[in-house]
């Protein structure tokens, strides 16, 4: 992989991850499942699918785009919980 490839597959998986931590603390208000949860956890993945396209990676980066949002949320809500 080249140096330029590598930044470019950084800079996905911290938009991934960066744009879910404000989901995930928005998330830890909303009551579990309702439509505005659902929103907040799947907002962001038309976002990473279609940077993913437009950097042109594989579906193999999916496993780590998905692990990066998830950790976004979990973070993010964490962060809520301990505010409170």
């Amino acid at each position: 992989m080249t140096p330029d490839r590598a930044l470019q597959l950084t800079g996905l998986l911290a938009f991934a991850l960066g744009s879910n931590l404000p989901l995930g603390y928005l998330r830890e208000t909303s009551r579990k499942y309702s439509i505005r949860w659902f929103a907040l956890i799947h907002l962001s993945i038309p976002f990473i699918i279609i940077l993913r396209l437009a950097l042109d990676f594989s579906w193999q980066v999916i496993p780590f785009t998905l692990a990066c949002a998830v950790v976004g949320q979990v973070v993010g809500a964490r962060i809520r919980r301990r505010q409170q």
